[in-house]
């Protein structure tokens, strides 16, 4: 039986690309699954140098940005919005089409 690969390893570091990333959050964001979405943005920030260096980017406490990144997190938008700033994206809204 052929032995399986790892992904998470490949996953970051295709996510240190800004496209890449953006794309990966959007799709998160399509499932309407705000757990899944915080999975893939944890993901996204260890790709972008970890939580330690987000929450000093980000200005938020690297103890609260964990708890916010977890599966029970629960950001307030004010986080959210400072996190996917120091990230270098931001929030926007479309039309369901």
């Amino acid at each position: 039986m052929k032995k399986s690969k790892a992904y998470q390893p490949d996953l970051i570091e295709s996510l240190r690309d800004a496209s890449e990333a953006e794309e990966y959050l959007n799709a998160a964001l399509e499932e309407d699954d705000p757990e899944l979405f915080l999975v893939a943005l944890r993901n996204v920030a260890e790709a972008q140098g970890g939580v330690a260096q987000l929450a000093e980017k980000s200005k938020l406490n690297r103890e609260s940005l964990y708890k916010m990144l977890s599966g029970r997190g629960n950001p307030e938008f004010r986080s959210l919005d400072a996190l996917l700033h120091a990230l270098g994206f931001r929030l926007a809204v479309t039309a369901n089409r």
